[in-house]
């Protein structure tokens, strides 16, 4: 029986003290690729500089 269910499990990659797991099954939710992230990080730092020079406090 425990050579049925190593063959139905993923092996597990062998990290630090085993904090590290990877799944699978993707949750639902909004996905997003890396550089739409970047790009909205960098187009809010611009937009915030941008308001603080026209709209001193």
């Amino acid at each position: 029986m425990s050579g049925r269910r190593r063959r139905r499990e993923a092996p597990m990659p062998a990290t630090g003290a085993g904090l590290l797991r990877f799944f699978e099954e993707e949750g639902k939710g909004l996905k997003l690729r890396p550089e739409v992230v970047l790009i909205a990080g960098a187009a809010l730092i611009v937009g915030v500089v941008i308001l603080t020079k026209f709209f001193p406090v």
